[in-house]
């Protein structure tokens, strides 16, 4: 038995996702986020598919990921939005950089003049998130210092929202004004127009007025919705594994380090082939449940580093080489990212690139 769990991907969920986005986005051009391994999905065989049910684009965090993706042979458009190194790899791999602060545009423009080219770019404006991006003050000026840089194209404009899927907006809707006067006045000041994004998951679902001209998904792909309503989306990814083995133990018996939890009654404790190694997270000890049979068996004991502990006492049947299902659908029952996320106090992002990023992968569809 191979340790750990494996992820089970269904690829044509892909399709039924992005029919979804396009019913709130009005069919704008995707550009699909696929960072952190496509959420732990898998980012070559989910860009693949998502490139042949038409998105415009893909987007990852760093050089490394796009590379990856290059190597695949995938040849669509890949913007990079964090990275600033590795100058020459943006060119000899046909990446577009996302600009964050004005020191990388001069490297830019002298790689691109010493190999007779153009790239293509996109200024990120920081209108509250504090992470990265170039002041919104600063913007216009930035804007059209690229516009004048020889070698080099300002090609979009983007911005990312903090707090989009809040029931107060206001300060997302503060947010979507300060990039609509930049945009406004780049535009003036270099007489066309440039392609504007910054519309997420959760901005796709509840902020119409921030869709721009192109909109950025990123877990609604993976069938997992970033506010309460589910929307219809089909979630991609099972995780499962297998029972070790089936112990018979007696009342009183404790289970795991630190004997959390002691056996009521005569108990049969199946001992899963997974632990937080695996990314199966620690918090869920005493603390979640999985399915054997179609059925809940609690976890009892603290999650070890290979193995976990169910109570399989009320399940008929259960024995050594059952599939056990962490996350996804097994008979008529159901673990969510969402219930999971919960019971760790975490968010559902954490969860998918957590168990997936970890897992041996499976796709169908």
């Amino acid at each position: 038995m191979n340790r750990g769990a494996v992820a089970e991907v269904d690829l044509s969920a892909l399709r039924h996702n992005l029919d979804i986005v396009g019913g709130f986005t009005g069919k704008r051009p995707v550009i699909a986020v696929v960072k952190a391994d496509a959420y732990g999905h898998g980012a070559a065989p989910i860009s693949k598919r998502l490139l042949s049910e038409g998105v415009s684009a893909l987007a990852v965090a760093f050089i490394g990921e796009a590379k990856a993706l290059r190597a695949e042979g995938i040849r669509s458009r890949i913007l990079v939005l964090f990275d600033r190194t590795d100058i020459a790899d943006y060119f000899e791999h046909d990446l577009t950089p996302v600009i964050q602060d004005m020191k990388i545009v001069g490297e830019l423009s002298r790689e691109a003049r010493k190999r007779g080219t153009r790239i293509p770019v996109h200024l990120k404006v920081d209108t509250g998130m504090g992470r990265i991006g170039v002041r919104p003050e600063e913007a216009v000026k930035a804007a059209l210092e690229i516009s004048g840089k020889e070698g080099i194209e300002l090609e979009g404009l983007m911005s990312h929202f903090s707090e989009a899927d809040l029931a107060d907006r206001s300060f997302a809707v503060a947010q979507i004004e300060t990039l609509n006067a930049i945009r406004k006045d780049i535009g003036e000041r270099l007489g066309r127009d440039i392609t504007v994004h910054m519309g997420n998951s959760a901005a796709v679902l509840s902020l119409k007025e921030g869709l721009f001209d192109a909109v950025r998904p990123g877990i609604l792909l993976y069938g997992c919705s970033p506010v309460a309503a589910q929307h219809g989306l089909l979630p991609l990814m099972k995780i499962k594994t297998r029972v070790l083995l089936v112990r018979s133990l007696p009342a009183g018996c404790p289970i795991s380090y630190g004997r959390t939890f002691i056996t009521a009654r005569a108990s049969r404790i199946a001992v899963l082939s997974v632990g937080y190694a695996d990314g199966y997270n620690r918090l869920f000890s005493n603390n979640a449940e999985v399915l054997v049979r179609g059925r809940r068996a609690p976890v009892v004991g603290r999650v070890c580093m290979d193995l976990t502990m169910a109570d399989v006492t009320g399940i008929e049947g259960a024995s050594e080489g059952d599939e056990v299902v962490l996350l996804g659908r097994q008979g008529n029952e159901t673990i969510t990212a969402r219930e999971l996320a919960a019971r760790a106090n975490t968010i559902p992002y954490e969860i998918l690139t957590s168990l997936g990023g970890r897992s041996r992968k499976e796709y169908i569809g």
